[in-house]
């Protein structure tokens, strides 16, 4: 899988304000409303929950013509990046492939992109599946110039993309999220944090499973990273989830990318 547009590819080496203008530049290039060709009813365990923008139905999400979604995760080394990517089609495991990458810079809020995008379009370079569908553990347009981990892949492989992060980079959800049951999903909107109308719908807390003791889990923050609208995003990450907080494509990823540092440090 090559990249589309390479001239969105984040540079490492680039100064903060080259990082953030590059970052400006994505998210005018980025389509946050439902550019593709597949039926995304296919996708996942086939359960929307209540506030599924999806409608009813569905043709059948497995055989040789479902859409192919592609989990991406990484773990780390000392100073490398194991970047693991899962390609799932009718819920079922089709290939699975990694790189381990040097890392040059340290993670900084909002610049994610530049840290971890080169090792990742490093693992994307060894699939021999073209997924239709990249899910990220990452933000996309829930951004501080609504361009995150999601967005700026999305863009440079021009490939309908969604960000699945466990905490709010910025932005403010519309009710509280605590205690939330599962299924329930509420938008986050820009606040004066991000580069976009105040008010603007950019993701949404997704509560993918609940417990029913008085132990809680955290809601996920899901957001469109192009050519994905933010209610359809969050519909896909749903429909994903299997019975897991995680949806399965970025679920497995994590575990595929434990397996191979776990490898990767035995052989050290």
């Amino acid at each position: 899988m090559e990249p589309h547009f390479p001239q969105y590819l984040p540079d490492a080496s680039a100064t903060r304000e080259e990082m953030k203008t590059l970052q400006r530049r994505v998210a005018e290039a980025a389509s946050f409303a439902d550019e593709f060709t597949f039926d995304p009813t296919r996708i996942g365990s086939g359960v929307d929950g209540p506030q599924s923008t999806l409608g009813p139905g569905g043709r059948d999400r497995t055989g040789p013509d479902a859409p192919v979604v592609a989990g991406i995760d990484q773990a780390f080394l000392d100073d490398a990046a194991v970047s693991a990517v899962v390609c799932l089609q009718g819920g079922e495991v089709v290939e699975r492939a990694h790189a381990v990458s040097p890392l040059s810079i340290p993670y900084v809020p909002g610049l994610l992109s530049f840290r971890e995008g080169g090792p990742i379009v490093d693992a994307l370079a060894e699939l021999e599946t073209d997924p239709d569908l990249l899910f990220f553990d990452g933000s996309g347009r829930i951004h501080y110039r609504q361009a995150g981990l999601a967005t700026h892949m999305g863009v440079v492989f021009d490939r309908p993309s969604v960000g699945i992060a466990k905490s709010l980079l910025c932005g403010r959800p519309r009710e509280s999220v605590d205690g939330r049951p599962e299924g329930w999903r509420t938008p986050i909107l820009a606040d004066s944090d991000v580069d976009a109308p105040d008010g603007r719908v950019i993701g949404y807390a997704v509560q993918s499973r609940q417990y029913a003791s008085s132990r809680k889990i955290n809601p996920l923050y899901v957001s469109p990273g192009h050519r994905v609208s933010a209610g359809t995003a969050a519909d896909l990450v749903v429909r994903c989830c299997d019975g897991y907080k995680l949806p399965e494509p970025t679920r497995l990823a994590d575990a595929y990318a434990d397996e191979v540092k776990a490898e990767y440090l035995e052989d050290a």
